[in-house]
């Protein structure tokens, strides 16, 4: 049933099976006690909430925003949009949203607006490897040397490489790659990089990376930390947000369960924040680029029932989130059928304590979509290893193959809180090349068809394979092969290829590119050719 801005989504019957920990939404931990008011705005439901939580007030309406800390004056920078309470469109005067520069000596806050940027809607915030802080906005960004500006506008250089943008170049979010460079995702799910954050964002994939499901896909939030990259991306129609993981930042998996719905802001006594949605998430990210913390833009009605000056509005809020603990898996082989035993590290840390406070034989681990569904390894034993703890596993059950690249433990500690990690595994290279090419073309001189190659991955390629295939319904032919030296991140070679026949009349129709390479990464590439080049 549709009806306003919601339409109600079935859920797979599988999902009924998940055990608790095996979706993301069991992450979100109870708001950070905080101050109640009397005579607020907004409605029934939201009535009980936190004022101090984020950041609200009665002259403005927030909406999108992004929290990034500077250790030099130890305050926690928010970049916040939003709009007069008394605009004359109410919520619909979102499109002429003023970007705030907030501030707050707490992560969840209260945020107090310090300064103002300029127009924008969108915010998305974060530092490249030279120092430069990058405020990224629909269709500009800002940039400065400092989170109190001043802040230069310019805009983003995108070359979509021959492919189509799906659903334009909107909600656009980052995450910093290990070697300084930078991955983003726009609102349709295609994947882009950049050298360095600032240079210009390639397009690497026509297809989004979603989940293959029925939805009205938009928000996405993408992040690093040192295990895998994270996605959640928000079916805003069906008031559902999926999780995925990947290795690369190209190739993604999708965990079952919702990532969120409206019903997670709660206080440690129960007491229920009844928003009508969540929207635009952004996370902040610890030291190991862990998540602790998700903040959103909330309402308390649907969007065309908010008002100029009534007793409606939105806020953004912040939300603790179980960052996950810092586990290691010991074996350096991958397991097999004939695997006894399998040893896990879990590594203290300030404030917790893995030999005092891990109920041990709750533990599970194995491939996610194992122990996501309560299945997985049982524990045989555990022991001390100065401050950590050794756990060791009865093999059977693990699920672990060639493409799990990152094992999952759940269990609850002692209080019975949930506790869960992500490993990686010594026999899997997590920093490879990434090679991907643009359509052909045919040299100035003519009579020579062309291709060139680049690397979008974090270390250098190797020789590689390029054939050309022509489609022709269910069957591919080879058109033109050829070979390409290695190349270093970011680099290109143009190069000629062998062509099987005439070119002539052959240059028309539907093509696909691939590259064969024995330990690189390489991504094929559909398209279609005209019979001009």
């Amino acid at each position: 049933m549709v009806y306003g801005q919601v339409v109600e989504r079935p859920r797979p019957a599988a999902w009924d099976s998940i055990t608790f920990g095996g979706r993301f939404i069991d992450r979100f931990l109870p708001m950070v006690n905080g101050h109640t008011q009397q005579g607020i705005w907004g409605a029934e439901g939201v009535q009980k909430r936190y004022v101090d939580n984020g950041i609200e007030d009665s002259l403005h309406s927030y909406w999108c925003g992004s929290i990034i800390y500077d250790a030099t004056d130890k305050l926690y920078h928010q970049y916040i949009c939003g709009w007069d309470e008394n605009a004359a469109k109410g919520h619909n005067e979102w499109p002429n949203s003023i970007v705030y520069h907030a501030t707050s000596k707490q992560l969840n806050g209260p945020y107090g607006i310090k300064d103002t940027i300029g127009s924008g809607h969108n915010a998305e915030v974060y530092q490249t490897k030279n120092g430069t802080y990058v405020l990224y906005v629909i269709d500009k960004r800002y940039t400065s040397s400092s989170l109190n500006g001043p802040w230069k506008q310019d805009t983003f250089h995108f070359d979509q490489r021959d492919r189509k943008i799906i659903e334009g170049l909107s909600n656009l979010t980052f995450a910093k790659r290990g070697d300084g460079s930078y991955l983003m995702v726009c609102r349709g799910g295609g994947v882009w990089f950049s050298a360095d954050g600032l240079s210009p964002y390639y397009q690497v994939t026509d297809k989004r990376v979603y989940p293959a499901v029925e939805g009205r896909f938009e928000d996405p939030v993408v992040w690093r930390d040192h295990i895998q990259y994270h996605l959640v991306v928000n079916d805003w129609l069906g008031r559902i947000a999926f999780y995925l993981r990947s290795k690369d930042g190209v190739h993604w998996v999708t965990d079952p369960g919702e990532a969120y719905t409206p019903h997670i802001a709660l206080h440690e006594d129960g007491t229920k924040e009844a928003w009508f949605k969540f929207e635009r998430m952004k996370v902040f990210q610890d030291q190991y680029g862990r998540a602790i913390q998700a903040n959103f833009a909330v309402i308390d009605v649907q969007k065309s029932e908010d008002k100029a000056n009534d007793n409606h509005s939105s806020k953004n809020i912040t939300i603790p989130l179980n960052p996950g603990l810092l586990i290691t898996l010991l074996d350096k082989q991958m397991p097999t059928s004939k695997t006894k035993t399998i040893q896990l590290k879990i590594q203290a840390e300030p404030g917790f304590d893995p030999v005092e406070e891990v109920d041990v034989q709750s533990l599970r681990f194995g491939a996610s979509d194992q122990v996501n569904f309560g299945r997985g390894c049982k524990v045989l034993s555990a022991a001390r290893e100065g401050k950590d703890l050794v756990v060791t596993f009865d093999a059977v059950g693990h699920g672990i193959t060639k493409e799990e690249f990152a094992p999952k433990m759940i269990g609850k500690s002692k209080k019975g809180k949930l506790l869960y990690g992500y490993t990686r595994v010594p026999w899997l290279n997590y920093e490879k090349s990434l090679l991907s090419t643009r359509k052909p073309f045919l040299s100035k001189e003519g009579g020579h068809l062309m291709i060139k190659i680049e690397n979008f991955g974090e270390v250098r390629s190797e020789k590689a394979k390029v054939l050309l295939y022509k489609l022709n319904q269910d069957k591919k032919q080879l058109f033109a092969s050829g070979t390409v030296q290695s190349l270093e991140p970011f680099g290109s070679r143009t190069i000629n290829l062998s062509a099987e026949k005439s070119l002539n009349s052959e240059l028309k129709g539907n093509f696909k590119v691939v590259i064969v390479t024995t330990n690189d990464t390489s991504l094929d590439f559909d398209f279609q050719m005209g019979e001009n080049l």
